[in-house]
């Protein structure tokens, strides 16, 4: 095992350093709200491009479209159910868990299509 220093700037490692959700390399690829054609052609597949998640619970955000604004964000919901909607990602930054736990982004999780994401979900593997 490696100890390290809390704030070992030698590193640049600081364990205590809160993970950014939204960078803007990820905040460039994600289209504004409502606008993938999917909203109004069921035909299409909604695609997700962030994963947010609480390491304490099962709750995870996917994003597929974002106002910088509003900091509103749409997208698909795990929680209690499955589901579609709109969140706020100024409260899900301020939702704290044990030992003051973070909401974490997925770093792993890459632009996803609909159907896709949905048999991961149901398969367990995102």
């Amino acid at each position: 095992m490696v100890l390290l220093p809390v704030n070992s700037t030698k590193l640049g490692i600081n364990p205590f350093k809160t993970m950014k959700l939204l960078p803007q390399t990820l905040l460039k690829k994600i289209p504004p709200l409502y606008s993938q054609p999917a909203h109004d052609d069921l035909e299409q597949e909604m695609v997700f491009y962030i994963k947010l998640f609480t390491p304490w619970s099962q709750w995870t955000w996917y994003i597929a479209e974002y106002d910088p604004n509003t900091e509103t964000a749409w997208g698909l919901v795990q929680g209690q159910e499955l589901e579609y909607g709109t969140f706020s990602i100024d409260e899900i930054r301020q939702l704290k868990g044990p030992f003051g736990l973070k909401v974490e982004r997925e770093k792993t999780f890459w632009k996803t299509k609909e159907k896709d994401l949905l048999f991961k979900i149901r398969n367990g593997t995102y």
